[in-house]
């Protein structure tokens, strides 16, 4: 069925913050900035970065309650309809799911032509990367680890999606009071993880800080204090990830959580060109092969522009329709945005 202009627009704000989001993430890494010792050092502290997103989840449920309050005569407020009984703890394990696959940064295949393209375009991908570090004297073993971690990060993701699906749409949850109690439970938890991790002592690349420790939360904040770009990084983080989880658990209710998946792989391609422009990476032509073959998939997936274009194509080489079917293949090719309701 067609998407809804709310639904269209849940789908760009999307993938807009969650590009946002990410691109913070990478320009707030780029900060080179002197720590608690005074030798400047790149922004290196992946768990505080959690932390920073998971308070900005919990100011949706801030933002949740100023709303139901303002309209809690009203029932016609998108941003809090829904069922508010219901147990937090359910939330529990999407939060823990999403800090896992934060800090190390199911879909079961039902049309394979479309998920072999999407493994084939990640192949791809992968491959173009062992070549890059190879150019630039890397260790393969390190490419091969940060290419699993990503692979597992993803399978934590997945089960975050499928959870909420289940909960969250399930029961009918407004998408503000979601977010706001997976940032209060991810917040807890990433604190608590936190404390063990400022006394653990671990070598370069895993710890680059003033003490040599997993994490730093002192010198993380020195480093904030010390220059206002990374600050701003920080802001832009927090802020953000509060409206691009709110649009993804809101096209999880709306659509499904397939389509939700299939929204943060274009926000994938939409990062890697904006890396590229901005130099933070290098140019090789197998990622954008990988990318395009991973479109392809995508679109074939969702079956989205590429099916219709097939068809209409087969029957004009065919000739085997008629003036009628013609004009219903047209209007199939035109509609871009159907997609299969899964």
């Amino acid at each position: 069925m067609a998407w809804t202009h709310y639904q269209l627009t849940l789908a760009i704000l999307m993938v807009v913050t969650g590009s946002f989001n990410t691109l913070s993430v990478k320009f707030a890494d780029q900060q080179y900035v002197p720590g608690r010792d005074g030798i400047p050092r790149y922004f290196n502290h992946p768990f505080m970065q959690s932390s920073f997103m998971f308070f900005g989840e919990m100011l949706c449920f801030l933002v949740f309650k100023i709303i139901y309050c303002y309209y809690s005569r009203r029932d016609d407020c998108p941003l809090t309809k829904g069922s508010r009984v219901f147990n937090p703890l359910i939330l529990f394990i999407p939060a823990m799911c999403d800090m896992l696959a934060t800090s190390v940064m199911k879909l079961v295949a039902r049309e394979w032509t479309g998920i072999g393209f999407v493994i084939i375009g990640l192949a791809i991908v992968g491959i173009s990367d062992i070549i890059i570090m190879e150019d630039e004297d890397a260790s393969i073993n390190s490419v091969l680890t940060g290419d699993l971690l990503i692979i597992c990060a993803q399978v934590i993701t997945a089960v975050q999606m499928v959870i909420e699906e289940k909960f969250v749409a399930g029961q009918d949850i407004p998408a503000l009071q979601a977010v706001g109690w997976e940032g209060i439970f991810g917040f807890i938890g990433i604190c608590l993880v936190m404390i063990p991790f400022n006394f653990m002592h671990a070598p370069p690349p895993f710890a680059d800080n003033s003490r040599g420790t997993l994490e730093d939360t002192v010198d993380a904040f020195v480093q904030i204090g010390n220059s206002p770009k990374l600050l701003m990084a920080v802001i832009g983080i927090s802020f953000s990830i509060a409206f691009f989880n709110f649009a993804g658990i809101s096209v999880t209710k709306e659509i499904s959580a397939t389509t939700r998946m299939i929204l943060d792989s274009i926000r994938t391609i939409v990062i890697w060109a904006f890396s590229l422009a901005f130099g933070w990476q290098s140019f090789h032509y197998l990622q954008l092969i990988g990318f395009a073959i991973l479109l392809i998939g995508m679109c074939c997936y969702n079956n989205v522009v590429i099916p219709q274009l097939i068809r209409k194509c087969y029957y004009h080489l065919t000739k085997r329709h008629s003036p009628d079917q013609e004009r219903f293949i047209n209007i199939a090719a035109d509609d871009i945005v159907d997609t299969t309701d899964r």
